[in-house]
């Protein structure tokens, strides 16, 4: 099938779970040989390296660069109503619309756009041109504002009420136009059910569990890993949270527990706040494996929904018992006390991580299940196999001019 498929982002490096994702299945697509066009506008221009680990996959990578946030159009454009400030920032972008426009005259299989917050530069010709398409969204952002909003200062607050607000209008107004509908759970595919009113298929984020098969975590380390791209305000409302109450009752009942922490743009005011030789401030790493193996529990209390889970599942998929919050795992099919161990109590969470740490035997059987749990249901593999049947059916709605189609539908 010849694929053209849209981002907001280059997926590499993949620094965050949703590139993770995007790099994943281009490369698990283009493995089954399906022709890829990627169509990208990104923040930062594209790498050597960028280059290098995408084009292999790609029939063709186009790459238009997107204004800066603090762009003069960004500001006066922020008071309509029609556009949630991110729908802004990633659009009004005629450089973009216009490639689009210009790409959409030829053949096309599947259509693929990803996040409604970048679907205003295409929303016109999609609609003009009556042609199928599908749309994944990987969180409801009307939701998901809600993860910044105590860190604002209070005259901001009001203002990402309003925005949240509008980006729940755009949501029902996006999500009702697609052919297809993709979410990333079947959590997330409930509520974007409700918004949308339509069925909503399932592609979950997935983890290359042979990557990490070969990792056997630290069992005896008493160190713990927290891993988030700190760009997403979730993931920093969780480290606070550790830091600030459940690493201090650790301390109390076992001074010898260490904290690593890794991820992208992690800030490093941090750093100067915990000012605490237990704490480790790894920063972003490529590849996790070696850290992994040092750790002995996956630390993710995450307060807040949404979010791609990939980390926890990498966790899994390297064996490393997980202690999380309900909210961590929501949209995981995993078992509580079977494949992780959970509480959204900061005092439970602490006395879970004190007794984990002693219990050696339980430790290697929660990272075995979930190592399990991983490689059954969210190997990359499984996740591709689920985006190719979507792409199958818009294939067979898409009109019937090229061989490809022609042969698809035989």
């Amino acid at each position: 099938m010849r694929i053209l498929w849209t981002l907001p982002y280059l997926p590499w490096p993949t620094t965050c779970g949703s590139k993770t994702r995007q790099y994943h299945l281009l490369r698990a697509q283009a493995q089954r040989g399906h022709r890829i066009t990627l169509l990208v506008q990104s923040k930062v221009p594209l790498s050597d390296a960028a280059r290098d680990a995408l084009e292999p996959m790609l029939e063709r990578l186009i790459v238009i660069p997107r204004r800066a946030v603090h762009s003069p159009l960004n500001l006066l454009a922020s008071p309509i109503l029609d556009y949630p400030m991110r729908a802004i920032i990633n659009g009004l972008a005629p450089c973009l619309r216009h490639r689009f426009e210009q790409l959409l005259d030829e053949p096309w299989d599947v259509i693929q756009i990803e996040h409604s917050y970048s679907f205003q530069p295409f929303e016109q010709a999609l609609q003009t041109r009556g042609l199928p398409y599908m749309l994944t969204e990987h969180t409801l952002e009307s939701v998901m504002g809600a993860a910044c909003n105590d860190r604002l200062p209070l005259w901001l607050r009001p203002l990402n009420a309003f925005d949240r607000w509008r980006y729940r209008r755009w949501e029902q107004r996006v999500l009702r136009q697609p052919s297809e509908l993709v979410a990333v759970s079947g959590h997330d595919a409930a509520l974007i059910g409700q918004i949308s009113g339509r069925q909503v298929n399932v592609v979950v984020n997935g983890v290359d569990c042979a990557h990490y098969q070969c990792v056997q975590p630290a069992l005896h380390s008493q160190r713990l890993l927290f891993v988030g791209n700190f760009e997403y305000g979730a993931n920093l409302e969780a480290l606070e949270w550790a830091l600030e109450e459940i690493l201090p009752q650790v301390w109390m009942s076992n001074p010898a527990v260490r904290l690593a922490i890794a991820g992208h743009a992690l800030p490093a005011s941090f750093k100067l706040h915990w000012n605490d030789p237990r704490i480790e401030w790894v920063g972003y790493r490529p590849d996790l494996r070696e850290l992994q193996r040092r750790c002995a529990v996956f630390l993710a209390p995450l307060r807040y929904a949404g979010g791609s889970k990939v980390k926890i599942l990498e966790a899994m998929a390297a064996g490393i018992p997980v202690i999380t919050t309900s909210k961590g795992v929501s949209g995981l099919a995993a078992n509580r006390g079977e494949h992780y161990l959970s509480s959204d109590d900061s005092g439970q969470l602490a006395l879970q991580i004190t007794q984990l740490l002693s219990q050696p035997a339980r430790m290697a059987q929660l990272g075995e299940a979930g190592r399990q749990f991983a490689r059954q249901h969210h190997d990359w593999s499984v996740a591709a196999q689920q985006l190719e049947s979507v792409h199958m059916r818009l294939a067979q709605l898409a009109p019937a001019t090229a061989p490809a189609r022609v042969a698809l539908a035989k």
